[in-house]
């Protein structure tokens, strides 16, 4: 499971260092994809092979599903870290998710998000005073 959260930073070639717990969870190889809230979604191999199973499971003749495959797969990429534990990321990842020079990293659950550092301060920023009634919409998750 991946949890935490991690400031890095991009460097001019478009390189981002994981944080070394979350390497030891990736693997070998994995995928980042464009995310939703305009992150970006990297998932081990073994969770994405989990989603494109759920994904392929949508109807071909819903207009929605068929938009939400084709956003979630053609921004995909199989990516590796390097011996430094830097990845490169796409430059069509980095433009989806505006990702400069600072970003955060973050554990989530299945999942590793990478958002601009801006746009992750404002999104808690408009979340924050609303965490309470979204656990309580969320009853039935046990929370």
């Amino acid at each position: 499971m991946f949890m935490g959260e991690y400031l890095h930073t991009i460097d001019n070639k478009g390189r981002l260092i994981f944080p070394a717990k979350f390497r030891e969870l990736l693997g070998e190889g994995f995928v980042a994809t464009k995310g939703l809230d305009n992150c970006l979604f990297v998932y081990c191999k073994d969770e994405w092979a989990i989603l494109e199973n759920k994904l392929k499971q949508l109807p071909l003749a819903k207009a929605e599903a068929r938009a939400f495959v084709r956003f979630f797969f053609s921004g995909a990429a199989e990516l590796e870290c390097d011996k430094q534990g830097r990845v490169l990321l796409p430059n069509n990842l980095r433009e989806y998710a505006k990702l400069d020079k600072d970003v955060v990293v973050l554990g989530v659950s299945n999942r590793i998000e990478i958002w601009n550092k801006k746009a992750w301060d404002s999104y808690n920023e408009q979340i924050g005073p609303s965490v309470t009634n979204i656990a309580e919409n969320l009853v039935d998750l046990g929370i």
